[in-house]
């Protein structure tokens, strides 16, 4: 355990390193047009600048326990530390698009690392009976940093140009690593710890790892893109996903040391419920913030910016609820009752969000309930970690932390994903039920129709272009209300997701008096 002054520069580090990697999971969506424009990508194409990052993070994560067992904690934080740094820059400096996907995927195995490992850091920082405001340092980071990456990325895009979303994380990147050398310190087993000869570690479960949830999240970064399952590409990959897991997991239950010990799911009830509402709260902490600014900048045409400052006060609700839950997990509060109260919290955010939704909503219809967003998070992800990791001791509990860390990324990937797919093809059902509304021989349709004509002729229109144009307003119109319909319901589905996922709350066994986390080990 570590006090003062080095205490305090510890938790600086790992927290900016967590809220790095995190706030570049979203900061790159509001630069994805100007990037097209820069390096002559299509959209199809500049989406493979997310995937990338995407892909190897989810790869990285549940194997950060082992390298940091193999090569030393402090050692592996270090290079990670130093590796996402210059890929940073080199993504800055990219030419062309695939030498940014290519530098992007080299940042996203840095960040990874660097996620997995804060958390274990942090703990091995703070005594036993502070553990709870580790986990809600480390959370602030968690929850905040994908929230604030469009505000930053916002105003970046709209005052500089594109590579200086990258270009941020250097100097920090930079300080970082000269504090990690200064301050960090490896826990004693670690360093008494021998590595493995390579011939003993778990390769086949490395390749089937990569293989399976690479391909998974490849398929779910790209789907909507590719059409799904109409797409051969698409077909392709999800059997190789379906391949690689299904390998993975026999290989990991299997084998004499694997690099993911998948069996700690059958030590701990907790952990298996944990590990699910982790994906619960990966997707509605990713599905949220990727369908709020698409509604706001194209239905109700704010700029990136003002969407980035929007989501900012929510955002910093969940950093100050997190060492207030610290504190009440400190004091003894069960999880088993703070998790229903953050989930039925963000069930009505959902519900409340859905009935604001309208063509005249401004920023001051959004900023409560995005501020209950903010709490209710809170509520639920502290809760669910120290439940998840209560109980589990050594190689344990950073195989778990690991694993979790894995699943709530998936779950981001999997919200973004349906949530994408579905406004998509809801937005066309709902045009295709609104239609017969509207007909030439409803007199109120050709009263609008009429009303628009004359509006583009008083312009200077032709009488004839003057029509064309009112035929075309009455479409912007109707995909205007269409829209409106589909995003309510989206949020009011995302509300009822998490409401269905309540009764699993009933499974979770009530820790012991006293009972801790120990993740002296972890990563």
């Amino acid at each position: 355990m570590e006090t003062g002054f080095r205490k305090w520069i510890i938790v600086i580090t790992v927290v900016l390193c967590c809220l790095l990697e995190l706030i570049d999971t979203s900061i790159v969506n509001v630069a994805l047009t100007q990037m097209m424009g820069n390096l002559s990508a299509t959209q199809q194409e500049v989406s493979w600048v997310i995937a990338s990052y995407g892909i190897a993070n989810v790869i990285v994560i549940p194997m950060t326990g082992f390298l940091a067992e193999q090569f030393g904690r402090k050692n592996y934080y270090l290079v990670s530390v130093i590796l996402f740094t210059l890929a940073s820059m080199a993504c800055g400096q990219s030419t062309n698009l695939w030498e940014l996907v290519a530098f992007r995927f080299i940042q996203g195995i840095g960040g990874g690392a660097l996620m997995a490992t804060s958390q274990a850091i942090l703990i091995d920082t703070f005594p036993p009976k502070q553990l709870p405001l580790g986990q809600a340092l480390f959370g602030m980071g968690v929850i905040i940093g994908p929230t604030i990456g469009p505000t930053l990325g916002g105003y970046i895009v709209e005052n500089y140009d594109w590579p200086w979303i990258f270009y941020v994380n250097v100097p920090v990147g930079i300080l970082a690593s000269i504090f990690t050398i200064l301050f960090i310190r490896d826990p004693e087993r670690i360093k008494n710890a021998i590595p493995k000869p390579l011939r003993e570690i778990d390769w086949a479960g490395v390749g089937l790892l990569i293989l399976g949830v690479g391909s998974m999240q490849l398929v779910l970064e790209q789907g909507e893109t590719e059409d799904w399952f109409d797409s051969t590409y698409i077909l392709s990959f999800t059997a190789l996903a379906v391949i690689g897991i299904v390998g993975f997991i026999w290989r990991e239950l299997t084998a004499k040391a694997p690099i993911v010990d998948l069996r700690i799911l059958t030590k701990s009830r907790n952990l298996a419920v944990g590990a699910f509402l982790s994906f619960v709260l990966g997707f509605g902490l990713f599905a949220s913030v990727f369908v709020f600014p698409i509604f706001t900048q194209r239905i109700l045409g704010f700029t990136a910016e003002q969407t980035g400052y929007l989501l900012l006060p929510g955002a910093l609700a969940s950093g100050f609820m997190m060492p207030i839950i610290g504190r009440m997990l400190q004091a003894g509060v069960p999880q088993k009752l703070m998790i229903p109260i953050g989930f039925t919290i963000f069930f009505f955010f959902t519900f409340w969000m859905a009935a604001k939704i309208s063509p005249t909503a401004g920023e001051s219809d959004f900023f409560w309930p995005l501020i209950v967003r903010g709490v209710g998070l809170g509520l639920i992800f502290l809760p669910i970690t120290t439940m998840s990791l209560a109980g589990l001791q050594g190689k344990d509990a950073g195989q778990a932390a690991g694993l979790t860390g894995m699943i709530r990324q998936l779950g981001g990937s999997f919200g973004v994903a349906i949530v994408g797919t579905y406004l998509e093809r809801t937005i066309q059902a709902n045009r295709i039920a609104l239609l017969p509304n509207i007909s030439l021989y409803n007199p109120e349709t050709a009263q609008r129709i009429q009303a628009f004509t004359q509006g583009f002729m008083a312009k200077g229109f032709p009488a004839n272009q003057a029509s064309q144009q009112a035929y075309a307003a009455l479409e912007g119109v109707l995909m205007k209300q269409v829209s409106l319909i589909t995003y309510s319901q989206v949020f009011t589905s995302l509300g009822l997701f998490f409401l269905a996922c309540l009764p699993l709350i009933l499974l979770v066994k009530r820790a012991k008096r006293g009972e801790a986390i120990d993740l002296n080990a972890a990563h």
